[in-house]
């Protein structure tokens, strides 16, 4: 096929560097967008004089059945062509001749592809947003229907402290409602309309950039047209937080790991999404907990690489910029496949309450409580700390737990314990005594919900 862009050159190029050229087999999936972004543009034309109404009907219907064709798949993709771009314009010229050599009237497939870019990579977010809500809601319907469930808390991933297994679930579910957070702001700087800034330096004809940009959804143009066509700050904000998805996914899918094991004995994940072993029968692995932890470092690549791409480009398009599509790309597809088993995976995970409460009686975790109680009699919280510690000390030596050690043990090692300790240390009323905003209590954790359920309606309003 002859290069649209012969003149300067003959377009005889070998067919190794074609092949190295091209970037149809990449972003031949925005085909959508750039037709779309084409019927704006030949709009615009139209309604500024710089081509007649007739020629702009003509390209927007002969656009539209090019839409049709791929979407049915009548037509395939010409993987000769060099990228989405020239195969719709060859396309649309092939149909309409002459009138389809005026579409690329006012622009350069420097701000085309800036515009199809932008335009994908906004309706990915709302996507990933709406699947983010899906999976908070999730995380709501767990914690909802285990309200009762203890479990330890760890740090260090040692035994520390009781918790409502809610109180677990919902430290997660805020972990998202941030990221959601972070791509509706992403959103704002990807909402901004390049088309128009041409190669770089604008053009000389009169077109309408704001009417162009509302056409399109956006909410705002590109207010420098180098900038405009060198732009990908949104790129890297978008991996960025696709980055920081991942990784509470991954910690999430660390624990699920863990308390599946039957060391923990936590939870019990579906067979539906773990797998069996090849040579021992009785295995049972949760590995599509454990491909989201692994495929984690695959989109932290996906940064890496693009902030790499980028960081010594000088203004304005080089043909460098062509690679950081795979790396969006890569990013978009890697987290919603993530999200999308988590949704599944956690709706259908069973909570063994019975195995975290009795890792609960065994852990000693209930010693701050032992702690706060001598403070609240008014012996120093070091001294407290201390005499705890002699207590969790003596458990240990005699095969004993805190709930169980005898009154006279206690008293030995301090005169102002009474037998109100029992109460003080009984595992529900360590729980139920974490008063604070925030906190453990089934109360706090009741207001998180509320809390949750809030912003997941501020959400689906703002949408």
């Amino acid at each position: 096929m002859a290069k649209m862009w012969t003149g300067r050159t003959g377009g005889e190029t070998s067919p190794i560097a074609d092949d190295f050229n091209s970037s149809i087999g990449v972003d031949c999936r925005m085909y959508q967008q750039d037709i779309e972004g084409s019927m704006a543009h030949a709009t615009m034309l139209a309604k500024q004089g710089i081509i007649a109404f007739d020629e702009a009907e003509q390209l927007i219907k002969g656009l539209d059945s090019i839409l049709n064709d791929l979407k049915t798949g009548a037509l395939d993709f010409d993987m000769t062509c060099e990228d989405i771009h020239m195969f719709v314009e060859a396309e649309l010229t092939s149909r309409l001749g002459a009138v389809g050599k005026k579409l690329h009237t006012a622009r350069s497939r420097n701000d085309q592809v800036a515009l199809d870019l932008r335009m994908y990579t906004k309706a990915e977010i709302d996507t990933i947003i709406g699947m983010l809500e899906k999976l908070v809601e999730v995380l709501l319907m767990l914690a909802k229907n285990n309200q009762d469930a203890i479990m330890p808390g760890y740090t260090h991933l040692q035994r520390a402290q009781p918790v409502l297994f809610a109180h677990h679930m919902m430290a997660y579910a805020m972990m998202f409602l941030r990221d959601i957070d972070r791509l509706m702001d992403c959103r704002k700087r990807t909402n901004v309309s390049p088309i128009g800034s041409c190669a770089l330096a604008g053009t000389t004809y009169e077109t309408d950039r704001f009417f162009e940009a509302e056409a399109l959804g956006f909410g705002d143009i590109a207010r420098n047209s180098i900038d405009g066509v060198s732009d990908r700050d949104y790129c890297i904000e978008f991996v960025s937080a696709a980055s920081t998805i991942m990784m509470h996914l991954s910690r999430f899918s660390e624990e699920l790991v863990l308390w599946s094991s039957s060391e923990f004995g936590f939870i019990t994940l579906s067979d539906a999404f773990t797998t069996g072993s090849s040579i021992m029968p009785q295995k049972k692995n949760p590995d599509m907990a454990e491909l989201c932890r692994g495929k984690t470092g695959r989109v932290y690549g996906d940064l890496v690489a693009l902030l790499t791409i980028l960081k010594g480009i000088p203004l304005a398009y080089n043909k460098d910029m062509q690679e950081e599509k795979e790396m969006v790309f890569d990013a978009i597809d890697t987290v919603k496949k993530c999200i999308e088993v988590y949704i599944p995976m956690l709706a259908e995970m069973q909570v063994n309450a019975d195995a975290m409460l009795n890792a609960v009686k065994t852990g000693y975790i209930n010693a701050t409580d032992l702690a706060d109680y001598l403070a609240v009699k008014g012996i120093p919280f070091r001294d407290a700390y201390k005499i705890a510690g002699q207590a969790v000390a003596t458990c240990i030596a005699t095969g004993a737990v805190l709930e169980t050690l005898p009154i006279e043990t206690y008293k030995a090692l301090n005169e102002a314990i009474e037998e109100d300790v029992y109460q003080a240390l009984d595992i529900k009323t360590c729980v139920e005594r974490r008063i604070s905003t925030g906190g453990t209590s089934l109360k706090s954790v009741l207001e998180q919900f509320e809390y949750v359920d809030a912003k997941l309606a501020e959400y689906k309003a703002a949408n």
